[in-house]
Formats: structure tokens, sequence, C-alpha cells
């Protein structure tokens, strides 16, 4: 079942248009990647189902209509964004991080989340009462993603998580993201230049030149097109 279904997906930043007439969709549940060089319109593309920037075209989520809503709106909808360069709120605590992802829920849960998110990523417990911007690359990016998971999304979208991180790390990252995706049921819609990890993660792929959709298909389709894999897996 279709979770998010984009059509004609066009912005950009004033008079500059990056994104020229984007088709694409999620499924409930499901992991989708998006692949492309520098300055193809990834981000641009998650920024526009954000909110955070004008768009044009159609953005259905669960069904409704949501084209033009504001970040804080999408976000009560079930929109989580992770985005490039993590976000982190330096000056904060890694716990009053925590809660801030949690602003837009009224339950009563929020603290039993932070234990949570604290068992699934150990290192943020180790250093629960840190200032966030005194850790680590890997770390703020393991807060970054817990703290989109305070919110309980739907969907989650995923900005270069591996950017700037050790080889290994990146390993590690991947592979919770996989755990919570099978444990909660969320879909992501993940940018990523590591292509192959990104690949093996994913069920399904767009690639994306110069603001418009290439290649699309299966992980492993794209994974055997000699064009992506010449153009993004180094091969």
């Amino acid at each position: 079942m279709t979770l998010l279904s984009v059509t004609a997906l066009a912005g950009g930043y004033g008079p500059v248009k990056v994104l020229h007439g984007l088709d694409f969709e999620v499924a409930h549940g499901e992991i989708v990647v998006i692949l492309g060089a520098n300055g193809a319109g990834k981000t641009t593309t998650l920024r526009a189902l954000s909110g955070m920037i004008p768009s044009d075209g159609e953005i259905v989520f669960d069904g409704e209509d949501v084209t033009g809503r504001k970040p804080q709106v999408l976000a009560r909808r079930g929109v989580a964004h992770v985005p490039q360069g993590r976000g982190t709120i330096d000056e904060l605590t890694v716990e009053e991080n925590l809660r801030v992802g949690a602003w837009t829920r009224r339950d009563s849960d929020v603290a039993a989340d932070v234990d949570r998110w604290f068992e699934v990523f150990p290192h943020l417990a180790d250093r629960r009462t840190q200032q966030a911007g005194s850790m680590s690359g890997g770390e703020q990016q393991m807060l970054a993603i817990a703290r989109g998971l305070m919110s309980r999304p739907r969907l989650l979208l995923l900005d270069e998580p591996s950017l700037g991180l050790a080889p290994i790390i990146t390993q590690e990252l991947f592979a919770q993201l996989g755990d919570l995706n099978r444990e909660l049921d969320t879909a992501m819609l993940i940018v990523e230049q590591n292509a192959g990890l990104a690949l093996r993660l994913a069920s399904r792929g767009y690639v994306l030149e110069t603001g418009r959709i290439v290649a699309q298909g299966a992980a492993t389709e794209l994974e055997g097109n000699e064009d992506v894999r010449r153009a993004y897996l180094g091969l």
C-alpha cells in the first residue's frame, strides 16, 4: 500500500529550478533510496517533501494531499526529516535533543521512548548529559536519527546519513537502520552517495540526474545496471 505518492514534483531556490517533474512513491514500511551525483537534486527533493522549500506538483501522504504544507504540519502528520549535516542542537545535551524530537507529541510515553533509544544507541546513553556539539560525527549522526524517531514517524527522510563517517561506523549505522525498519515498520526515503551500501539496504531506488529521474527499479536491478554500476558503484 502506498504511503507517499509524488507526481510532477518541481522546485528549487528562487528563480533557480532544481527539480523538473519527479514522479515516485514509497510504500508503507518500505526503504527506498535516491542516488545521484552532487547537484543532481537529491537534497532538494527531501527539502520539498518536508516543506522546507516551495514546490509545485502533488505530494500525497497516506492518502492526504499535503502539497505546500509547512514543516510543522508534516511533522505532525508523521514525516521526520534528518537533514544533511546532522542538524543536532549543539548547546543542548543528548537527552535534551531527543526530547526536542518529541515536540509534536502529546502523550505520556516520551520518557519511555528516550530510554528506548538509549538502549538502541548505547553510545548515546553513555553521553546522556553531554552537549551534543562535543560528540564525534558518528555519535551526532546517531543522535539525529534517534531524535527523528522520537516523533514516531511513519516516514523517515534521511539525507546522506553516512556523510563524514568512518566506514565501520557507516556499516553499523546502516545495520541499525535495517533493524529499525524491520522492528517499527517505519518507511524510509534515503538520499545516499554510498550507493552499494544503500542498495543493499533498500528494496527499490531512483537515480537522479540534473533534477530528473533517469533510472528506477528494484535495488537488485539497479545494482546490476551497467550505467549505474559505472557511475555510482565504481565498477
